[in-house]
């Protein structure tokens, strides 16, 4: 058992917090490096505060998280590693002075409202904003299917579609069509995770990518 799911299936005196069985081997996979470290990550969604005590036994003492809701009763669950601000993740003015006074971050997580607009918004003002070798992850992306989440199966502007058209971007620099050009974002990442219910996008500034052949060629063959 990961050590997240031991501490979640523990905390029965704890904070409430909701989380799906497979999200925490997720989250020990891209999170782990980070562990003992003066990590800086930001929270979307506070909720009960429980997620965050979580992540303050995880991370350790040296980490400082940054939690936004829009609850101001979430500001009760401030403490010397738990700084809250109240807003709502899909104003780009509220996100821009968070960056502006607590960026940049080690990690993002989107744990909020889970509405189309919020994740989409969310995603587009603060990715950027993470440190190179930074995680961006977006849970419970699940709702991008339902209706009442302004969702729908390849119903444009969710945030899946938004992912699908950036694995392309990923690997522009092998595009042989001027419809899809080097971004941003292809020389941001090294890596998109899709999971069931969640996105991980892994953020470091890189260069083309270049390939070499070593050693006799024995059978000639078209990709040689």
């Amino acid at each position: 058992m990961s050590k997240l799911l031991k501490y979640f299936k523990g905390n029965t005196f704890g904070n409430a917090m909701t989380k799906w069985y497979h999200y925490f081997d997720i989250y020990e996979t891209h999170f782990e490096k980070f562990v003992g470290k003066p990590v800086k990550i930001l929270e979307i969604g506070v909720w009960q505060g429980g997620s965050a005590a979580m992540w303050k036994q995880y991370f350790g003492k040296d980490a400082r998280i940054i939690g936004i809701d829009i609850l101001e009763e979430c500001k009760k669950f401030e403490d010397a590693q738990l700084k809250v601000y109240i807003g709502d993740q899909a104003d780009v003015n509220f996100l821009k002075g968070i960056v502006e006074k607590e960026g940049p971050f080690d990690i993002i997580m989107d744990d909020g409202g889970h509405y189309m607009n919020q994740q989409v918004t969310s995603f587009k003002e603060l990715y950027y904003h993470l440190n190179d070798g930074g995680i961006y992850l977006c849970e419970d992306t699940h709702t991008n299917y339902w209706k009442e989440f302004d969702g729908g199966y390849k119903k444009p502007n969710t945030f899946i579609e938004l992912t699908k058209n950036l694995i392309d971007e990923l690997n522009a620099f092998h595009s042989e069509t001027p419809e899809l050009k080097v971004t941003k974002f292809t020389i941001n990442t090294t890596a998109i995770h899709i999971y069931d219910s969640v996105v991980v996008f892994e953020k470091q500034n890189r260069v083309k990518p270049d390939s070499a052949m070593i050693g006799r060629v024995i059978i000639k063959s078209p990709l040689a």
